[in-house]
């Protein structure tokens, strides 16, 4: 089961909704109409449903800004703690990260005094704490809560944009990596305080300050990952003895697979060794879900199998499994033939590796340390 549901595109980018969200609108709606009745419950479900649209604008910001640059957004998905637009890469320079990150907050500034300019909207601290009150004019409320998010999302607590922003003002002085690992560790202590605060009566700032937390971690990993990636040959990560599959195998032969070695992915190659796809753990267990154990390979839905050649970097396979959201990348020989594997696991171990070596080392093919 997917927990994201596509309700269309805009402008080539996929808007996506968690089921999660659709459950907290429900529960607005519920809780609404037992403290105010029917009347209370629609107004209540039609703020939240403009507020979203507003947090969609937000993302667009940054969308649109990104594109300006060349970088390309696959999809943007609305939680329940607001909107995640996925850039396929990080911007190349400071300066493209900064007017990125700070185009989505321009947008709820732009669109709270836009409905003071055109309603007459108010924007005051009143409006802003009695957002979940009916007898306030829903245009007030808009109008703060935009200011709101604008203000709450320059918070320098990184993955946020405020995070960024100040990723992008230390890169031009102390590169990428060493920026990222001091705005991630920002906000890893930012989501400690949000946390704190949201145990006196604030469920929703917890969930935030897990989230920021959780994506500051996983941020700064890829980031080191990159680094260690560049100018590294793939042949450093390129997994060579592994199992493979072809489309007339069956479903209960890769479940043998599975169980028997410490593959979670399995290539599937043509009579000739040409690969056509690559079937993931979750793409296994949905296929003997809906085909049983005796289906072929050939009509399970697989995974996405980007692949390079073997002259590529460590870095290529790397964008590829970002860019692609695969769950490998296949390397191939001058024939289009598969000679190897490059996983995301495997370029963890490697970045664990990496960092117990000492200063001055990279890794190089063969796995073995190389003096930079």
């Amino acid at each position: 089961m997917s927990w994201y549901l596509k309700l269309g595109s805009i402008a080539g980018t996929a808007v996506r909704i968690h089921i999660t969200f659709l459950l907290f609108l429900a529960w607005i709606f519920g809780a609404s109409y037992v403290s105010g009745g029917t009347n209370a419950a629609w107004s209540s479900l039609l703020f939240m449903m403009l507020l979203f649209i507003c947090v969609l604008a937000h993302e667009f910001g940054h969308i649109l800004m990104a594109r300006a640059f060349g970088v390309l957004t696959p999809d943007v998905i609305l939680l329940p703690i607001g909107g995640v637009a996925r850039l396929e890469r990080i911007p190349q320079t400071p300066l493209e990260e900064f007017l990125i990150a700070i185009a989505g907050p321009l947008v709820n500034v732009v669109i709270a005094f836009g409905l003071v300019l055109l309603t007459s909207a108010t924007l005051d601290g009143g409006s802003l704490a009695a957002v979940e009150s009916a007898q306030v004019s829903m245009v007030d409320r808009l109008a703060s809560v935009n200011l709101f998010l604008a203000l709450f999302n320059l918070v320098p607590a990184f993955p946020m944009d405020g995070g960024r922003i100040l990723r992008a003002l230390l890169s031009a002085r102390l590169g990428l990596v060493r920026a990222t690992e001091i705005a991630a560790m920002i906000g890893q202590w930012v989501a400690f305080a949000l946390g704190f605060i949201g145990l006196f009566g604030s469920p929703m700032l917890i969930f935030i300050a897990i989230f920021v937390y959780l994506a500051a971690s996983s941020e700064a990993h890829m980031v080191a990952l990159r680094s260690l990636s560049q100018g590294v040959p793939v042949d450093a990560a390129t997994m060579t003895q592994f199992a493979m599959l072809t489309p007339e195998s069956r479903l209960n032969e890769a479940i043998e697979l599975l169980l028997h070695t410490s593959q979670s992915e399995f290539p599937i190659v043509d009579h000739a060794q040409r690969p056509v796809g690559i079937l993931s753990r979750a793409d296994l267990i949905r296929a003997l879900k809906e085909l049983g154990p005796e289906a072929r390979l050939k009509d399970a839905t697989l995974s996405p199998f980007p692949t390079c050649n073997r002259r590529c970097t460590l870095e290529d396979a790397l964008k590829l499994l970002q860019e692609k959201g695969a769950p490998a990348v296949g390397v191939l020989d001058g024939a289009d033939r598969l000679v190897g594997l490059v996983s995301s696991e495997r370029l963890g171990e490697m970045l664990m590796i990496a960092s117990a070596m000492p200063p001055g080392y990279r890794l190089s093919s063969g796995h073995r340390p190389a003096a930079a």
